[in-house]
């Protein structure tokens, strides 16, 4: 589950990357920066809640 928790936390920079470019200036498809927000904390979540797991 390591790989989900990088993978959300790299959407999580990037959507907080594409929240902060979209304030200062107006792009096309600058609500997908929310999105992707949304996502990457979603698999951060699930990524960490995998670690405590025992695999069988």
């Amino acid at each position: 589950m390591q790989s989900v928790s990088v993978g959300g936390a790299l959407l999580t920079v990037g959507g907080v990357a594409g929240y902060v470019v979209g304030i200062t200036a107006p792009y096309p498809g600058r609500a997908f920066s929310l999105t992707a927000l949304m996502v990457g904390l979603t698999l951060v979540a699930v990524g960490r809640a995998g670690d405590g797991e025992d695999e069988r």
